[in-house]
């Protein structure tokens, strides 16, 4: 479907849509309706589309943001309750189950300030595969002076769901060294390369190594700090407490196939997330909404 803001294009074998809002675009594959580029004309790209990533029928992207759902990350890392949702007699793929199948497009919304696009992924009969719960999903981008994007879940089954899930951000930094997040001070997290211990942030978050730590009661906002690119990308999340921050570093990256040697240097995943004790009940006919806006503003 094309519309003066909302064309239909390739990305290699994915059906994707770029989506302009005066000098802003954003480009959204059908696949997992994953968001894979934000930019602002004559700037930075803001959300970062990998050079390695693979558009690949059925292969999840690593750029973007991957919609992770109805669980995150290792399967077996998921609280007692969230794995009594799955039935499958196959291992549990990380990160859940949505990010490749194909969601559909629905309203396309031009408003005074900018322009509203949903994404469905409607429950399939019976379920997902080991997933039988009557849970359909739906991603709103809103996008104007900044970008919001939210992911919603309506549970339409008899029978509460227990799940966890996380927007995962790749943001465009210039290098990952001389950037650093604030407004994680104080916070306790998870620190997964350290046996899953819990450790205080002392001070604002800067990079010097493989990172992989869950913030828990995570203010509604944080912040990039980015001093060579001048600017400042402002995260404010909704339905969240937990914030996953993430780089790879050197060695962790070269073993990636989809992701330049030094690719490392020019992300960083700060997902805005519900997970551990942040978890989502549904009760029957509930929905629950989690989103957050980015916004890049000059320092």
């Amino acid at each position: 479907m094309n519309t003066p803001n909302v064309e239909a294009v390739k990305q290699d074998e994915l059906n994707c849509w770029r989506i302009r809002h005066g000098k802003a675009e954003v480009l959204v594959a059908q696949q997992g309706a994953h968001i894979l580029s934000y930019q602002i004309d004559g700037q930075p790209p803001i959300i970062w589309l990998n050079d390695k990533a693979e558009f690949k029928t059925g292969k999840s992207i690593r750029a973007g943001v991957p919609v992770c759902w109805p669980w995150f990350g290792k399967f077996e890392r998921n609280p007692s309750s969230v794995q009594a949702m799955y039935t499958g007699a196959q291992p549990a793929p990380a990160h859940g189950l949505v990010r490749a199948m194909d969601w559909q497009l629905g309203n396309i919304e031009s408003e005074a300030d900018g322009i509203k696009v949903e994404f469905k992924l409607p429950y399939p009969e019976g379920g997902l595969p080991g997933w039988p719960h009557e849970v359909d999903l739906t991603l709103t981008l809103h996008l104007a002076d900044q970008l919001h994007y939210s992911l919603t879940s309506h549970n339409r089954g008899t029978d509460s769901v227990t799940l966890s899930q996380a927007l995962h951000t790749y943001f465009a930094v210039s290098d990952v060294r001389n950037v650093h997040v604030d407004g994680v001070a104080g916070l306790n997290y998870i620190e997964t390369l350290d046996d899953w211990n819990t450790a205080s942030q002392s001070g604002d978050l800067h990079f010097a190594g493989e990172t992989d730590r869950i913030y828990l009661d995570v203010p509604p906002q944080l912040s990039i700090v980015d001093p060579s690119w001048e600017r400042r990308i402002v995260l404010t999340s909704t339905g969240s407490r937990t914030a996953v921050i993430w780089n790879p570093w050197i060695d962790r990256a070269a073993a990636l196939p989809d992701m330049d040697n030094d690719g490392w240097q020019r992300m960083l995943c700060i997902e805005t997330a519900n997970v551990m004790d942040d978890l989502v009940t549904l009760a029957p006919g509930a929905s629950h909404t989690m989103g957050v806006s980015v916004a890049a503003t000059p320092l």
